[in-house]
């Protein structure tokens, strides 16, 4: 395994077809995974679900790897690292109800329920659309996800053994910019002519529960799993203390509704392909004729300066040769609008879709009306004629935020062999909007915004609400929103243009300190900025002054992720090729920090920036870089009192 500034790079020897890059974040949340995986014993378990899949198995008893103690207890784990356990469902309990039992009472409470399982209903709340509108939002009680999850985690290695590799949406370790990239990989490649947009109509909330059951059913037939996730479905949600029943769709928010979205899709994912492989015909384009005749007057004037022997002469030749190479750039090579050939590229997240053409508009119509009978038939979906729309490929067409549209371009430079080419043109370009940028900062409370003389005026607004918060949780709070939106947008072509963003949050930020204060922004600037840099000083819980910065990094475009390669094993296989070292050192059976050979146990902590070094048993854990540490129990308990040097 090697580490380079920006990515890191794994190789597996599972699969000779397999290399997949991840960025550093990706790795690291992975071996975590990895970690609580093996530590629960249920890796192996996982592994063979995905094989067995993989080469076709109909499963007929998973319920009792569902049941397992081991499954409930890593289900509990993941559970517990999520920030949503904090949020209660309509029993008004959250994590911390679990938190006061054993694993012993949890792993028979479970078991128990799912006996003879009856979920409760979700609670229905509302979330803001990027749109302006509301999202529903259901949220189950917490031992409703705690049996969701045990669902998922043996679900999601079956299902993902035959997912379609052009879907990215809430699977693991793919994202939104693996998405896009693969799409613009793709469509450069291509060289679309125009670009679809599917829609469909309130999608979670329309998936009919009977096409759902016959979809899993191809491949589990276990009839008690069958009957949990129909009871799932039909759960209902509460809102305003009013019960109402669901006879259609997954509540969003809901633990398995993801995955149960994919497998519902993953039926038009498949059509999809099957469709490519009718539609697309051609191994390339035929060659533009204006090129083609450009090409033969350079050939002749190339073959009378070989034999030409006058310098003058030779002259006059090299600039007209250069002048018809100068002219022929700006023509395609190739005939654009060869009817021989046609190529279609689709890409999948979640709900969102994108399908790129090469063709007529003709037949794109035809390719959506395809497509809508079969979400109407097959899938009881409808789309949305009002946003299933048909672009264009220079203009710009709406993808998971971004405007997307193919440059045109006739700027030239030297490839590395010296040749004039045009690289621009053609090329898939991203764009964060002006539009997205003002949702954002709206959403935020951010900005005020008027109209002066038929024009938008901008003006950064402090935010009232976080008068009540201390100097360093605004300042926190601010930084998280700037470097989440950048992190998102950070792909753009245009990403400086978040700069202007930044200047709004900056302002919008002094505003709020001088209204927490009661004192001018300039005043707050004045105390807080020094050296151009703008820092809340703070003392930590071991006495240490430091300081927490307001970002200024810049918005540097970052490159496109690595897209995935189809033929791979699940995430944590592939990266391992089996066991780590967490079960080695449990079963060597030697405290790691006084060397004692019985009772041990394993010391965890969130972050490795949390200890300060001055303890031996911190030196050891910061010097391996990890984040667990084999003890005894006796080491184990003086550690959490405290009293371990």
């Amino acid at each position: 395994m090697t580490i380079s500034k920006d990515k890191l790079k794994l190789s597996t020897n599972i699969s000779k077809n397999v290399i997949i890059n991840f960025t550093k974040n990706d790795v690291l949340k992975t071996k975590r995974q990895i970690r609580a995986t093996e530590y629960y014993g249920m890796q192996e378990t996982f592994d063979q679900l995905y094989k067995d899949s993989k080469s076709g198995k109909k499963y007929t008893k998973i319920m009792e790897i569902i049941s397992s103690k081991d499954n409930i207890l890593l289900a509990y784990r993941n559970l517990k690292n999520n920030k949503g356990g904090q949020t209660p469902g309509v029993d008004g309990k959250t994590i911390d109800f679990l938190e006061d039992l054993s694993s012993d009472e949890i792993v028979a409470m479970i078991q128990s329920k799912l006996m003879n399982y009856n979920p409760k209903p979700v609670k229905r709340v509302y979330i803001p659309k990027a749109n302006g509108k509301m999202r529903p939002l259901g949220i189950p009680c917490i031992e409703d996800r705690l049996v969701q999850q045990c669902v998922k985690q043996v679900l999601e290695p079956i299902c993902e053994a035959k997912f379609h590799p052009q879907s990215y949406g809430f699977r693991p370790q793919r994202q939104a910019h693996h998405a896009i990239s693969e799409f613009m990989r793709n469509a450069n490649r291509a060289g679309n002519h125009y670009v679809v947009d599917i829609d469909i109509k309130g999608f979670f909330d329309n998936i009919d529960h009977e096409v759902l059951i016959a979809i899993l059913s191809e491949r589990i037939s276990d009839v008690r799993f069958l009957r949990l996730i129909r009871k799932f479905l039909n759960a209902g949600y509460v809102e305003d203390w009013v019960f109402h029943k669901s006879y259609s769709g997954t509540p969003q928010g809901g633990i398995i509704s993801p995955i149960l979205a994919n497998i519902y899709l993953d039926k038009f994912d498949k059509y999809i392909k099957e469709y490519i492989n009718r539609f697309d015909k051609g191994k390339r384009r035929k060659e533009n004729p204006i090129v083609k005749r450009f090409g033969q007057r350079k050939a002749k004037l190339v073959e009378k300066l070989k034999k030409s022997t006058d310098e003058v002469e030779r002259q006059r030749l090299m600039m007209q040769i250069k002048e018809i190479v100068k002219e022929r750039l700006k023509y395609p090579a190739s005939d654009e609008m060869d009817s021989d050939m046609k190529r279609l590229k689709y890409v999948r997240y979640a709900d969102d879709f994108l399908i790129g053409i090469i063709g007529s508009k003709e037949d794109c119509i035809h390719i959506k009306e395809d497509i809508k009978k079969f979400m109407a038939e097959k899938l009881k979906l409808e789309l949305s004629d009002e946003k299933t729309l048909i672009t264009n490929a220079r203009k710009h067409a709406k993808f998971l935020g971004y405007d997307i549209f193919v440059r045109k371009s006739n700027d030239t430079h030297r490839d590395k062999n010296g040749h004039l080419t045009r690289s621009l043109d053609h090329k898939i370009v991203l764009y964060v909007t002006t539009e997205v940028m003002r949702k954002k900062l709206l959403e935020y409370d951010a900005v005020k915004i008027t109209v002066q003389n038929g024009k938008e005026v901008w003006k950064p607004k402090g935010r009232s609400y976080m008068r009540c918060l201390d100097d360093l949780e605004i300042i926190s709070q601010y930084n998280s929103e700037i470097m989440g939106f950048y992190n998102f947008y950070s792909i753009a072509n245009n990403s400086p243009v978040i700069d202007s963003f930044y200047n709004i949050m900056e302002y919008s930020m002094y505003k709020t300190y001088a209204a927490k204060y009661s004192t001018s922004k300039k005043k707050i600037i004045a105390r807080y900025k020094k050296n151009g840099v703008f820092a809340i000083p703070y003392t930590n819980k071991n006495g240490y002054e430091f300081k927490r910065e307001f970002y200024d990094k810049g918005f540097k475009r970052k490159e496109l992720p690595n897209r995935y390669l189809d033929d791979r094993l699940p995430n944590t296989i592939a990266i391992t090729g089996g066991r780590n070292g967490l079960i080695k050192r449990l079963q060597a059976r030697v405290c790691e920090n006084c060397g004692a050979t019985d009772n041990l146990e394993m010391h965890h902590i969130r972050k490795l920036k949390d200890l300060n070094g001055k303890r031996d048993w911190e030196i050891k854990m910061i010097s391996r870089k990890r984040k667990t540490l084999a003890v005894c129990s006796v080491c184990h308990h003086k550690i959490h009192a405290g009293k371990l040097d």
